[in-house]
């Protein structure tokens, strides 16, 4: 059996197309799931929900105009991002609200532009769901350069990002720039975002922000201990779940998330069995302490 998965290993990692999305699906993965705690705790998780409708758009259009993808979407999904947070936080149009006329207005923007160009072809179903053929060398070069670009500014501004993570009032009282590092994670997920769709695709890029944080806070409560599980956890999840498309023929990006799915109910499973050991625990020791207490007082 171990020999067959080291072989059928090595039969999948001689395709190029192959090296290429493990390449950048794994960087995007670490990408994701460091962000993914922050915007979790800050309950901004849609906003990769709504810039991935946005990133749709942009494909369309630079699909329409005969221009290569990521120079068209990469800025004009971070100006989306900003825009965003600045809805969010100054607007009367506050949260999920801003995010769902965003990302349906952007969504339905890209179909139109499609069906007037293109039409619903197959390039349509890849930038949905995702495809790992989609990823060209050119865009390999550019993902790797933006995501290792991505973790640097993550690992750089750590420190200031877990301080408006938890606690943006005392941050900003203590002279942290909270605009400005608020900014930062919208700038930060918009790359993330764009670099993920060509693979996940625009309806599940996501759901590599969402899982891999939830998952790791069943178990986990300390922010550095989330973070780091969350990136292992994110880069296995990927690594079995474009395994699986390969041996099944599944899509890639389900496949993934299908695996992000099991590790969550894993942990979520795991949770409780360990909440009802340490109740039992306690009842156990509580009936314990009381059980002698009576003894002792039969013998005075």
């Amino acid at each position: 059996m171990v020999s067959n998965f080291i072989t059928t290993l090595g039969e999948m990692f001689s395709y190029t197309f192959i090296v290429r999305a493990f390449i950048v699906g794994s960087l995007v993965s670490i990408c994701a799931a460091l962000l993914g705690v922050s915007l979790v705790l800050k309950r901004y998780s849609m906003i990769g929900d709504g810039l991935s409708h946005v990133g749709f758009g942009t494909l369309s259009l630079a699909t329409a105009l005969n221009v290569a993808p990521l120079t068209v979407s990469i800025p004009i999904v971070i100006a989306a991002a900003f825009l965003l947070l600045r809805l969010s936080e100054n607007s009367k149009i506050k949260g999920d609200a801003a995010i769902a006329l965003i990302s349906t207005s952007s969504l339905a923007i890209g179909v139109v532009i499609i069906s007037q160009t293109t039409g619903m072809n197959t390039d349509v179903c890849n930038y949905l769901f995702g495809s790992i053929l989609a990823m060209s060398k050119t865009d390999v070069h550019l993902s790797i350069v933006l995501s290792i670009t991505v973790l640097t500014l993550f690992i750089v501004f750590y420190n200031k990002l877990f301080a408006i993570t938890f606690d943006e009032t005392f941050a900003k009282a203590t002279g942290v720039k909270t605009g400005v590092y608020n900014m930062l994670i919208a700038f930060l997920t918009a790359i993330t975002i764009v670099l993920g769709m060509r693979m996940m695709g625009a309806m599940l890029i996501s759901s590599l922000i969402i899982f891999p944080a939830l998952t790791s806070m069943r178990l986990l409560k300390k922010f550095k201990s989330v973070t780091v599980c969350s990136a292992i956890l994110s880069i296995v999840c990927f690594f079995i779940g474009i395994f699986i498309s390969y041996v099944k023929a599944t899509p890639t990006g389900a496949s993934v998330v299908m695996i992000n799915i099991i590790a969550f109910l894993l942990f979520w499973g795991i949770n409780i069995l360990t909440k009802e050991r340490v109740i039992i625990n306690y009842h156990f020791r509580f009936s314990y302490a009381l059980k002698r207490i009576f003894i002792r007082s039969k013998k005075l």
